[in-house]
């Protein structure tokens, strides 16, 4: 079993990923800014850390995250001013790609988003440029890493029943974030996954069966 820091840890997606890492016996630390989110996480059988990641320096990060196994980032700044976007989503996100280097932390998974390519088409003056800017930035720096990779890029995220099977057809823009976490638990068990991109969205075909599945 492995020992895992979590990143963003009281957002939606990283509570349903605690839940169901710790459920199959993983240790997880959640990292979390508010002190009163501890309760929480520990709900879903993680264990809070209080760091504020937006305030750590490369040598904080490196810290928090040595003696893991895999670090998962899903942190965001979740909208609001661009400059909070790139401090979070970008620059913070870059620190502990470089931390988990220095730590000898070599599993690294980032939760993303699908539209993260150097052409992603959002325009400059749009309010979801920096957010678009910023997935790009950091997951070029983690593929650049030298470390055992794994970027997790869903689309839209909804609050819809998880269905556990999902597709990168065409066929559809949204997926439930019950989903998604299942896709990151997936992913931290499966050193398969290492050196890919995994873009998706809900779909017909069956997590783990997806994940197999070769992609760019």
């Amino acid at each position: 079993m492995s020992s895992i820091i979590l990143f963003g840890g009281h957002g939606k997606v990283a509570l349903l990923a605690t839940r169901i890492l710790s459920e199959r016996g993983h240790s997880v630390t959640s990292v979390i800014r508010d002190p009163a989110q501890s309760d929480d996480v520990r709900a879903h059988g993680g264990e809070p850390t209080v760091a504020d990641i937006e305030q750590q320096t490369l040598d904080s990060f490196t810290e928090l995250v040595r003696g893991h196994d895999v670090v998962v980032w899903s942190a965001g700044a979740g909208g609001g001013s661009a400059e909070r976007t790139y401090a979070i989503d970008r620059d913070a996100a870059v620190l502990s790609v470089q931390a988990a280097a220095r730590a000898g932390v070599d599993r690294y998974v980032m939760v993303s988003w699908s539209g993260s390519v150097l052409d992603h088409g959002v325009p400059q003056d749009n309010d979801f440029f920096a957010y678009a800017q910023s997935k790009y930035v950091a997951d070029a720096v983690l593929r650049d890493s030298g470390l055992r990779w794994t970027v997790v890029a869903p689309s839209t995220l909804t609050d819809d029943e998880p269905s556990g099977r999902i597709d990168w057809d065409g066929s559809g823009s949204e997926v439930p974030r019950g989903d998604v976490a299942h896709v990151v638990a997936d992913v931290v068990e499966d050193a398969s996954t290492a050196g890919r991109t995994i873009r998706f969205n809900h779909g017909d075909t069956e997590i783990g069966t997806f994940l197999q599945a070769p992609q760019a």
